[in-house]
């Protein structure tokens, strides 16, 4: 365990999942060790993320555009450098961060252990038993560092007074409200939305709100027309900022997602999830932080025995491809009512 105060740097560009569960292990971090100095290097857009911890500093990048290419890379390792920081934690081990850490080679770096071996095992069906959460691989990196630190007992952010916006939003509805985001990157990993939809219904009548989240023009229009067949819905997709939504979500008594970043960011916060899978698998270490193996329903395994076919949904074999829409609308009901 250390004892001297240290100024760490973090590194962790995307996804919007994958930095969401950085969170709470940042705030275990600051539980154990308040004394070490935090700065999170990441995508500008996912600063709200951390907004609940105002001892860490977050320093948004744009890689796109201000720091784009090798050039970009010399001009990020410049701004670090001027951070004065003497430990960094890669959370990322990509090839931008590789880089970073050839431009950077006075400092102590800690890299991340992704697990590739075991997670091809499971996916090539040699395995199938749970390997390390992702978030605990997370914590490994501060180990390396020389922090000791536990996900046993987490503090979760406190639910913050809805701005104005969201109180207009939700003016005439009622509580409790429950969240759906019924996307994810691969629609390997979404539920039929016809399926969806008798879920949405079944809720919409039990005096709750539904409240449904997404991002994306396609997504925002198919919600959108969702909100005109049932009552008591109301789409926020495309309506409110990253740091609203996470306010909103903060209220929620339940949240129903895909494996997503939406499920990770209900996590952060402190809210049951419960999750749906395709041809991933809570197997592979992306089961939301601290939510029970109960809350994720899983496709069919005596249908579809490959399962899992891949770590993020983006292989699968012919014939998988909605192998998600084998889980039951009246077992998804019935899982979130057990929550509600």
């Amino acid at each position: 365990m250390r004892e001297d105060p240290q100024h760490i740097l973090v590194i962790r560009f995307s996804s919007l999942g994958d930095v969401a569960m950085i969170v709470p292990v940042i705030s275990a971090l600051i539980k154990s060790h308040p004394n070490a100095k935090i700065a999170v290097l990441t995508k500008t857009q996912f600063t709200p993320l951390f907004k609940h911890l105002p001892t860490v500093e977050v320093i948004g990048v744009d890689l796109k555009k201000q720091y784009k290419g090798l050039l970009g890379l010399f001009q990020l390792s410049k701004k670090i450098k001027a951070l004065r920081v003497n430990a960094v934690a890669d959370l990322h081990y990509v090839l931008r961060t590789k880089v970073l850490r050839i431009l950077l080679p006075g400092l102590n770096w800690a890299i991340l252990d992704k697990g590739r071996k075991e997670k091809k095992q499971l996916i090539t069906g040699k395995i199938f038993k749970p390997l390390k959460p992702v978030v605990e691989r997370y914590a490994d990196v501060f180990r390396q560092l020389g922090f000791d630190l536990s996900l046993s007992t987490p503090d979760f952010p406190i639910a913050q007074p809805l701005s104005k916006e969201i109180q207009s939003l939700l003016k005439e509805c009622p509580q409790p409200y429950i969240g759906i985001a019924p996307f994810a990157a691969y629609s390997s990993k979404t539920y039929s939305l016809d399926k969806m939809k008798a879920v949405i219904d079944h809720f919409s009548k039990t005096g709750a709100t539904v409240v449904l989240f997404g991002g994306g023009q396609a997504e925002v229009q198919k919600l959108n027309e969702i909100t005109n067949l049932f009552p008591n819905v109301i789409s926020v997709a495309g309506r409110l900022s990253l740091d609203d939504e996470l306010k909103l979500i903060g209220h929620l008594k339940a949240m129903l997602a895909m494996d997503s970043g939406n499920a990770h960011m209900a996590a952060l916060m402190g809210i049951q999830v419960l999750t749906l899978w395709g041809v991933t698998h809570p197997f592979s270490g992306f089961k939301p932080f601290n939510q029970s193996l109960k809350n994720c329903l899983v496709a069919d395994r005596n249908k579809f025995p490959r399962i899992p076919t891949s770590v993020y949904g983006k292989h699968y074999p012919k014939g998988y491809e909605k192998a998600i829409d084998s889980i039951s609308e009246k077992d998804i009901i019935a899982a979130i009512e057990k929550i509600v």
